[in-house]
């Protein structure tokens, strides 16, 4: 059986839903679920919480209530088999009398795995699949790549001149975008468990690295403020060093270090915000598996470049992308690239090989 017309708009509905807890559930996925009644109604919706909290299905089936017997539930990832901060979800929907679960992803661990034998050795009918190539790409991503990779999904996040400046020849680079690309700065930030820079930026710049917003008011939840300071460069009075949220400054000597670092901390969603340097190191180590790109309708002409030496000699080496998405931002653009081809021949970790 495929899935019908109403669990596919439960499933769009559900990846929405994961994608809006981007950010606070580390390091357990971002799930979205939707029960619809028998007649397919859509009748509870809901989404991971954080570590300790409810999983999505559960809290689907809690908005349900009664209306859930006999219908349908439509998930983002396979439920899990096993007993961790939170009871197995298979048992949940069995115990919600449900007739029928769709999935997009199934469970890839071990320890969660064998949901939907449990499921149907109760009864109850399991459609795997359904929209998995988006529900990779999307929410589960990051956690995806954790779990393939054994670290976080990093994103890197540059805003450019036409010509692929970050600041002018005498240093400056307030503002090379407008307020919508910096506004959608902080929305990005806030889907991310950390926020990484180099010891030059932080030395530079003296950024904050907070999340705030359209007022400059700072949102609840902070991601973890990283400096990446092999050197011991970064000045005891640097803002990144406020009470503001919480910091890490490593001496790690690669970038993978400094990742396998932040995946100890639970970070699945990293946000390299460094200078060229920085991410020319990334992208040299085939470690970004998503660029976010603002470009202005600017011209410079000279003033470091976006990024730094990538060690490419000739065009057949070059690191490409596919573009994933281009919005406008008022005067800008913003660009969404997912690599295609790493240099040396590494392919991207975006939930592969």
């Amino acid at each position: 059986m495929t899935a019908t017309p109403a669990e596919l708009r439960a499933m769009s509905r559900a990846l929405e839903l994961g994608a809006g807890v981007l950010g606070t559930t580390s390091p357990n996925p971002a799930v979205g679920a939707v029960v619809l009644a028998p007649d397919g109604t859509p009748v509870g919706e809901g989404a991971t919480a954080p570590p300790g909290g409810p999983h999505a299905e559960v809290a689907a089936l809690a908005q349900a209530g009664e209306r859930a017997r006999g219908g349908t539930v439509v998930v983002t990832l396979e439920p899990c088999a096993h007993t961790g901060r939170t009871g197995p979800c298979a048992d949940a929907l069995v115990a919600a009398g449900v007739g029928r679960v769709v999935v997009a992803v199934p469970e890839p661990t071990e320890l969660a795995g064998g949901g939907a034998d449990r499921l149907r050795a109760a009864g109850v009918d399991v459609e795997l699949g359904v929209g998995r190539e988006e529900a990779e790409d999307g929410a589960l991503a990051a956690w995806l790549t954790g779990v393939r990779s054994h670290r976080p999904f990093v994103v890197w996040k540059v805003a450019a001149t036409l010509d692929g400046r970050v600041a002018a020849a005498d240093g400056t680079s307030r503002w090379i975008t407008g307020d919508q690309a910096r506004a959608a700065v902080h929305r990005l930030r806030a889907t991310c468990d950390a926020v990484v820079v180099g010891s030059g930026t932080a030395v530079t710049d003296d950024p904050q690295l907070t999340v705030r917003d359209a007022d400059g008011r700072p949102a609840a939840r902070q991601p973890l403020r990283v400096v990446a300071d092999r050197r011991g460069r970064l000045p005891a009075g640097a803002r990144v060093l406020d009470d503001a949220a919480p910091t890490h400054v490593s001496r790690a000597a690669t970038p993978g270090e400094l990742l396998a670092e932040l995946f100890d901390r639970d970070a699945r969603r990293v946000l390299l915000e460094g200078g060229p340097t920085l991410a020319a190191a990334f992208l040299r180590d085939g470690l970004v598996d998503e660029a976010v790109v603002h470009l202005a309708p600017t011209l410079l002409g000279a003033g470091p470049s976006l990024v730094g030496d990538l060690g490419i000699r000739t065009i057949a080496d070059a690191l490409r992308f596919g573009i994933a998405d281009l919005i406008p931002l008022g005067g800008d653009v913003q660009i969404r690239l997912r690599p295609t081809r790493h240099t040396g021949g590494r392919q991207s970790a975006d939930g592969g090989s």
